[in-house]
């Protein structure tokens, strides 16, 4: 079973910055498989940020260059790292872990002045 915990989201302004955290708990056999969704107000879940099964990332195309994904192997948490936010990246953010598909409950990420 696995567990993953959320957070760091709130309320930024358009052009400021967060950092999200994932903590992963339970049977994670590797880090590379977790990545970020997000969902935002009438929409469907889509990818942010993913770590592929060989280490390296991969963004969605609005993200790129203003997202980044880390992790830290021995805390098994991973990161993102958003700046430069826009009102459209106002959303529910959510950690998965690919190789079960387990979600966490999200964080709220709301853009706005």
């Amino acid at each position: 079973q696995v567990q993953l915990v959320e957070s760091g989201g709130g309320l930024v302004q358009p052009g400021g910055s967060l950092r999200l955290s994932c903590a992963a708990s339970g049977s994670i056999f590797s880090i590379n498989a977790m990545g970020w969704y997000r969902q935002a107000p009438g929409k469907e879940r889509e990818l942010v940020a993913r770590f592929r099964d060989d280490g390296s990332t991969t963004y969605a195309d609005s993200v790129k260059g203003r997202f980044t994904i880390s992790r830290d192997n021995v805390k098994n948490t991973v990161y993102l790292q958003m700046n430069n936010l826009k009102a459209e990246d106002t959303a529910v953010y959510y950690c998965n872990y690919r190789w079960i598909n387990a979600w966490g409950k999200g964080t709220l990420v709301t853009v706005s002045s």
